[in-house]
């Protein structure tokens, strides 16, 4: 079973409006095992419209149209696909009654031209609109492709698609082998070494599909399995997953579309009652600030500090001038202090440092995106990690936090690792 989604509007090829309806629609294909390969955007030209739809029809199960279908002498889709399929439009007295209904609340006159809402092919079955006034339809063609018409209003369509369109297709087309999918997210590793680290997976792959998606600062694979069952669905995604945490396990921090490392690591800090704090130079609170995106970091994060100037380090988080002096601030030993003088000053079991070049200039001879990251963990010995970042000033920055949170992320996985 395939099917096509066609969006129609000018303002979404213009790039005035997003097109989120395609996107809901695809997903509830996908939940209802119903294939689609085809997404097309067409403007409020019924010539073009048309044609559209006859290819369309030629490829596909089934076609489902969004938008076009108001008062508005654009609004010309159920009347372009009336013709194709060479039927007349009929009214739905139902939907005519609460336009009228409308109409006559608000005190208004009602113009000839809103009936057209009411309107929809003849031998359709008519498709409640619950947020609005334009009806949809669902027809089933004996000798053609079927076809869906929904409303282009977001909220007016996600109503109808969800609670008058999908029981009516799963209805029609009975139980289909179901998409099921699980996004795996990784750090640390770039798109192209990842896709030539996991090539020969992606070149074999029929059971389970594997698709990389390069995010900010780190790259996504979508799994997707078509199965009957849900558990046969996921004893498929357990085994592809399986198989590429034996090659780029280390990088895997977690899953799903809404999720992000900082949600990660600081989750897995308040199940252990891990406190943390931190002294940044380069980030100047941009660590801190991240964390404090979480829901229930007060547990674990008591405060911390933004030690910008040398003075600042010292005065703080007690860093001695002589190591400043020695080995200068872009530096481990550096690092290592402001980690360890943040630890003592609040007595946490974890406290993270970023001294580094953010740019554009260099600073003690050391290009921008030189950043030494320190980590004082409980009462192992504090250490510091080295990178090189490119880009501007912010994307250095940015890189860094999600560097000291990977770095963190590790160290809390060796620990867990030891205890067992």
């Amino acid at each position: 079973m395939q099917a096509e989604i066609i969006a129609v509007g000018t303002e979404i090829l213009l790039g005035q409006i997003t097109n989120t309806n395609s996107t809901h629609i695809a997903q509830g294909l996908a939940e209802l095992g119903i294939d689609s390969y085809y997404q097309t955007v067409v403007g409020d030209n019924p010539a073009r419209l048309a044609a559209v739809i006859e290819v369309a029809a030629q490829r596909n199960d089934l076609v489902i149209l969004s938008g076009g279908l108001g008062p508005t002498k654009d609004d010309l889709t159920k009347q372009t696909l009336a013709k194709y399929l060479n039927v007349p439009l009929v009214e739905d007295v139902a939907a005519m009654q609460v336009i009228t209904d409308r109409f006559n609340q608000t005190q208004q006159v009602m113009t000839e031209n809103n009936r057209l809402q009411a309107l929809y092919p003849a031998g359709a079955t008519p498709l409640t609109n619950h947020n609005g006034l334009a009806v949809g339809a669902f027809y089933q063609s004996p000798d053609s492709a079927d076809f869906l018409l929904l409303p282009g209003p977001p909220r007016e369509m996600t109503m109808m698609f969800d609670t008058e369109a999908k029981p009516k297709l799963q209805a029609a087309y009975g139980e289909q082998a179901q998409i099921y999918s699980r996004v795996l997210r990784f750090f640390g590793i770039g798109e192209s070494k990842l896709v030539t680290e996991l090539q020969h997976l992606i070149n074999d792959q029929a059971a389970v599909t594997i698709a990389p998606y390069a995010k900010i600062n780190e790259v996504t694979l979508r799994l997707s399995a078509q199965a009957d069952t849900q558990t046969a669905a996921k004893a498929l995604l357990d085994t592809t997953e399986a198989k590429i945490r034996d090659l780029v396990g280390d990088y895997l921090y977690g899953y799903g579309d809404d999720n992000t490392l900082v949600k990660v690591v600081i989750d897995e800090m308040i199940a252990q009652k891990l406190s943390i704090t931190a002294a940044e130079s380069l980030t100047a609170g941009l660590f801190q600030s991240t964390i404090g995106s979480v829901p229930g970091v007060s547990a674990i994060f008591p405060g911390g500090f933004v030690t910008y100037a040398n003075a600042a380090k010292h005065q703080l988080v007690n860093v001695p001038q002589a190591t400043i002096d020695a080995d200068g601030v872009v530096s481990a030993a550096t690092a290592k202090a402001m980690a360890q003088g943040a630890q003592q000053q609040l007595q946490t079991d974890t406290a993270l440092s970023f001294t580094g070049v953010a740019g554009p200039d260099a600073l003690e001879g050391q290009p921008a995106g030189t950043v030494w990251i320190g980590l004082a963990y409980r009462d192992q010995p504090v250490k510091a990690q080295l990178y090189h970042f490119a880009g501007d000033r912010q994307r250095i920055r940015e890189r860094s936090v999600m560097a000291g949170l990977d770095l963190l992320r590790r160290q809390i996985a060796a620990d867990e690792t030891l205890k067992k």
